[in-house]
């Protein structure tokens, strides 16, 4: 069976294809012809992956999956949440991103925060969603210099290490983003004829 996955990011794919077997055989955007740019514009982790599965699918006819991921904090309401990519601004800057963040809790005690990912998956005209979080602490100032996004400040709960410091393998054993891509692997796997 044929599945689209609402990304162009190989190495995503590759990791997911892997996970899912060889009775599905994963697309990506590009594959399919679609080069728009997804739309994003509900104010919700869980809106967004749904939206852009579901624009895929209403303009291919494909059975699809997208997935939506944010950084929710707790001194500040959950934010920046669905707002994570361009917190600072419409560029999308990473650094600003997080100079924004540690900013504005430079003052706070709490610090506590989740990594929260949410798959959209739309099969047969049925929409199912896996969600993946892991839980941590927001660091002082960066460190490490691998990973991207907020990674560099995000030190998952009984590590010692920030996401940032830790190799991608390392990462992929705990993120929110593989918890959600087991969730999803597991639920095909258990589908299939």
């Amino acid at each position: 069976m044929q599945l689209v996955f609402a990304s162009n990011n190989k190495h995503k794919l590759a990791e997911i294809q892997a996970m899912i077997g060889a009775h599905f055989e994963l697309k990506t955007l590009h594959e399919i012809g679609c080069n728009q740019e997804l739309p994003e514009t509900t104010d919700t982790i869980e809106g967004n992956a749904s939206q852009k599965a579901n624009f895929v699918n209403k303009h291919f006819q494909l059975n699809c999956f997208a997935d939506d991921t944010g950084l929710e904090i707790e001194a500040l309401g959950g934010a920046p949440g669905v707002h994570s990519a361009y917190y600072a601004g419409p560029e999308r800057d990473n650094e600003k991103n997080i100079d924004k963040v540690l900013l504005q809790l430079k003052d706070a005690n709490n610090r506590n925060a989740h990594f929260k990912t949410i798959i959209s998956l739309i099969l047969e005209k049925q929409e199912f969603l896996f969600e993946g979080i892991v839980e941590g602490t927001i660091l002082h100032e960066r460190k490490g210099s691998k990973g991207f996004g907020y990674d560099a400040i995000f030190m998952p709960l009984g590590s010692q290490l920030s996401f940032a410091e830790m190799d991608a393998a390392e990462k992929n054993k705990i993120s929110h983003r593989a918890i959600a891509f087991k969730k999803l692997a597991r639920y095909l796997k258990s589908i299939q004829v």
